[in-house]
């Protein structure tokens, strides 16, 4: 096969996850693979007609393989950037029915949602998706990793010469609704603060206007902070400069703008147009840049809502991100609103109720236990700085803190009395005697915590 490597790491040919593809290439020296650094390069691709050059020439290929490391829930937004560049490239249509697929390296944290992220967009143009693989960035490194690399190269050739591909059970559709604004200004309380972030245009007149009637309607003061605004000097380049004092490379001002203006509100209002199954390359910049704060959930305890253009309820994947970030960073999430229902009484509506349980949060402190994508994506961020921690040193300052560092193994007493309870349960005697009495004993310790 011919196939195009599509590396979206910033780190172009230092990139881990393209190591992995370049096993492959020595293993199946039958398969030809160019690597193309559109991760490294997006600058000088944003000129046209080097973007172009490169359309041009994934036609010619058999196979497109996007190979990245996942970045804060989905690719980098240096690939980010190019996809959102391919789906705006007249010659998209060159590319109808290519074969594509894709290979990522990450500690498994919502690695699901980059693939579906990948997917979906491919779908969108549609190419052929053949299911990806995620790697653990140390696989290459273990025989196993290798094995498993190896089978699925093996699957995706079989898939191409068999035609074997999933079907996309969507399509994607223009969103031409736009929020006619109604409400007059509140009487504004300085007890709180609540910064608007922001990646509004224009174009976004919808988006604007909800932002708006929800300023009206919202008795706490607002702070608009729109990052198209902001000059970014460039994307996360996944460097760890910032992983041993929490700074950044860059000296564009954006940790001054993070720490100081949006994390120092009370809570923080998400407000963009739905686009190619995010909330746009803009935002997907602004969120790779915050890893600045590492693995710090900084912001926890703060309340978190989210106003969106666009039809919210067919992006499965992205309601599974804003739940994961709310969840991971312990963030109570008081809404998401958007204009989808193109009924102008129920979003009016729905800001007022998305103003009302952010008061409600602020005021009483709202925070509940996390769900499953906040423990369990906690618990992967937990294992990996105790093992990093001579690097992550920031990291480990702040789990050490904060007593992230819940390992079940620390609970020794537990496991005492676990292990007698099981001796004697072995016991036919003692476990004839038990029966009837065992949910007595679990539950006790909850009636005397009620009776307190």
């Amino acid at each position: 096969m011919q196939v195009a490597v599509l590396n979206g790491s910033p780190k172009g040919k230092y990139s881990v996850t393209l190591q992995s593809v370049l096993y492959l290439e020595k293993q199946f020296q039958d398969d030809s693979f160019e690597i193309i650094n559109v991760g490294q390069q997006i600058k000088k691709l944003e000129k046209a007609e080097q973007f172009e050059t490169i359309m041009q020439k994934l036609s010619n290929y058999d196979l497109i393989l996007f190979s990245y490391p996942v970045y804060t829930f989905i690719a980098p937004y240096q690939l980010h950037r190019f996809i959102e560049l391919m789906k705006q490239s007249n010659l998209l249509t060159n590319l109808k029915g290519k074969f594509v697929t894709q290979l990522t390296t990450s500690k498994h944290f919502f690695d699901i949602t980059a693939h579906h992220y990948i997917e979906d967009n491919c779908n969108d143009m549609e190419l052929k998706y053949i299911k990806g693989i995620s790697c653990d960035m140390d696989d290459l490194l273990t025989e196993k990793g290798r094995k498993e690399l190896k089978l699925f190269w093996k699957y995706v050739r079989f898939s191409v010469k068999s035609n074997v591909i999933n079907i996309a059970n969507h399509t994607p559709s223009k969103f031409d609704f736009v929020y006619d604004r109604s409400l007059d200004k509140n009487d504004v309380k300085p007890d709180f603060e609540t910064v608007i972030v922001t990646n509004c245009t224009d174009e976004d007149v919808s988006l604007k206007n909800m932002i708006d009637d929800f300023c009206a309607t919202y008795k706490y003061k607002t702070k608009i902070i729109n990052i198209n605004d902001f000059k970014f000097s460039g994307g996360c380049l996944g460097c760890f400069n910032c992983a041993s004092d929490g700074k950044c490379i860059y000296k564009d001002g954006f940790e001054d703008l993070l720490r100081n203006t949006i994390q120092k509100a009370d809570s923080i209002i998400y407000a963009a147009t739905i686009k190619d199954h995010s909330m746009g390359a803009s935002f997907k910049l602004y969120n790779d840049r915050q890893f600045c704060n590492g693995h710090r959930t900084v912001t926890m305890g703060m309340p978190v809502g989210y106003i969106l253009s666009g039809e919210y309820s067919k992006e499965s994947n992205l309601k599974t991100i804003v739940e994961g970030r709310s969840e991971v960073g312990h963030n109570y999430l008081t809404s998401v609103v958007c204009d989808e229902s193109k009924d102008n009484d129920v979003i009016k509506n729905n800001l007022m109720n998305l103003s009302l349980q952010t008061e409600f949060a602020l005021e009483n402190k709202l925070v509940l236990p996390e769900n499953f994508y906040g423990v369990g994506g906690m618990k992967i961020f937990r294992d990996l700085i105790y093992v990093m921690r001579g690097l992550m040193k920031e990291d480990h300052k702040f789990y050490k803190k904060h007593g992230i560092y819940d390992f079940p193994q620390k609970k020794r007493k537990t496991m005492i009395k676990m292990i007698l309870i099981g001796w004697l349960m072995s016991i036919p005697s003692v476990k004839a005697k038990s029966k009837g009495k065992m949910n007595e004993a679990i539950i006790k310790p909850y009636k005397e915590a009620i009776n307190k």
